[in-house]
């Protein structure tokens, strides 16, 4: 999927509409400022979540509910976790294992947490300013 920043709400309106049935756990990789968080906004303002959903850098977890779904919808930020066991301390797998809805920025230092069936996605900009969301496993 590509868009452009002023179609992000489209873009989040095309991603809820073909999230995986089941699929529970989002895996977002992207650089450092590539519209992670921006992306997550607008697909939690699609889940009908009312709160003011914002970068969990600091908490590393926000709950959000969505007015939707009928439950909570998770935000983990994994940028200042320096490990695994870090992650575990703070109970991130059981957000991961809990069936809710869980959107994760910066996964990486929780790969082996990830249930395997996270729906992982890579998001790039392009020298135009679009963004392309994919798939990791999808071909360019």
């Amino acid at each position: 999927m590509n868009f452009n920043i002023d179609e992000i709400s489209g873009a989040a309106k095309a991603f809820v509409g073909s999230m995986p049935r089941g699929a529970t756990v989002y895996a977002f990789y992207g650089a450092m400022g590539v519209g992670k968080t921006t992306f997550i906004k607008a697909v939690c303002r699609e889940l009908e979540v009312n709160d003011n959903v914002t970068s969990p850098t600091f908490a590393i977890v926000n709950e959000y509910r969505s007015e939707l779904l009928g439950e909570p919808v998770y935000h983990i930020d994994c940028y200042r976790l320096k490990s695994a066991a870090e992650a575990r301390d703070a109970g991130i797998d059981e957000y991961l294992s809990g069936g809710a809805l869980v959107f994760i920025e910066w996964p990486e230092v929780i790969e082996n947490l990830l249930p395997d069936d996270t729906v992982r996605l890579t998001m790039n900009e392009g020298e135009d300013g679009t963004r392309e969301l994919r798939m990791k496993n999808e071909e360019k």
